[in-house]
């Protein structure tokens, strides 16, 4: 009550009490309209797709538990030779985690070395910094999708078309995350290399690189997840691995085989997760440092 009856006694405190209720009150309206003009879009979306759907959209949304239950109820069909079929399609998803792991190597060399001339707290001449980014910016500017589209007409129908696309990607985003703890390590040892007539590379080297490694092998770490679930994805433009082996089994429609490999690519992400947490613990450790 003492302390109540200060806030109202002190003009200053009263005036800077109005001036948060005023604030608080904004907030609320903000937040109220913007939740009707959102309610608006959606119904409104909702509308057009009606009308190019020719009244079918809504009338769609019956069946739409209809597929999910034909998979079910091929997969119950399928009794205990179920497990056989997830079993033949083990060669598949080992030859997915290879895409990813290859890719996800060869990105996280390359992007490494992209990020140390990229960073303007290690590269005195922006000309070389604006080029170096500008690449960074091109590599994650094509979808995975895309590019590996592009190589399979080029290529031919081969895992090699994924390997390429998953790791260009993958070289523009690790740079980009790379430059950025890059640019927050501690100067002070580069200095102290430099002052003793240090190389470029020696400075990088020892006065860089054991800062940032643990966060490198982080990131690296978590775009491994990443490029799994990118590498059975890229199987539906002919790019080989699990995804291709789903789209032949969606088109003619083999209900027990596309629930075989639905299970068996989200065990292998829940898998690789574990794996990668694990591997976070066991390398960087607790205090996130080698």
């Amino acid at each position: 009550m003492s302390a109540q009856a200060t806030l109202s006694q002190n003009p200053r405190l009263r005036e800077i009490g109005d001036a948060y209720a005023r604030l608080s009150r904004n907030r609320s309206l903000y937040t109220l309209l913007l939740i009707v003009v959102c309610a608006v879009i959606i119904v409104g979306g909702f509308m057009v797709a009606d009308e190019a759907n020719s009244g079918s959209f809504w009338g769609g949304l019956s069946n739409f538990f209809d597929y999910p239950a034909d998979i079910i109820t091929g997969t119950y069909a399928a009794g205990w030779g179920w497990f056989a079929i997830v079993w033949g399609y083990m060669p598949f998803l080992v030859e997915t985690i290879n895409i990813a792991i290859l890719s996800t190597i060869l990105g996280f060399a390359l992007g490494a070395l992209l990020s140390f001339v990229a960073s303007r707290n290690l590269v005195r001449n922006r000309v070389l910094v604006f080029c170096m980014r500008r690449i960074m910016d091109i590599c994650r500017a094509f979808p995975e999708l895309v590019i590996a589209l592009v190589l399979v007409l080029s290529l031919g129908p081969t895992p090699l078309a994924a390997v390429i696309a998953v790791a260009f990607h993958t070289i523009g985003a690790l740079a980009k995350l790379f430059s950025e703890v890059n640019e927050n390590a501690d100067m002070k040892p580069v200095d102290g290399l430099k002052s003793v007539g240090a190389t470029w590379g020696q400075q990088m080297r020892f006065g860089v690189l054991p800062q940032v490694l643990p966060n490198f092998l982080s990131y690296g770490l978590l775009r491994l997840e990443i490029n799994v679930r990118a590498s059975a994805i890229l199987g539906f433009v002919g790019a080989g691995g699990l995804g291709a082996e789903l789209k032949k089994v969606v088109d003619w429609n083999y209900a027990a085989d596309i629930s075989a490999i639905i299970v068996l690519l989200v065990a292998a992400v829940i898998g690789i997760d574990y794996l990668s947490g694990w591997a976070r613990r066991a390398l960087i450790g607790k205090t996130g440092t080698i």
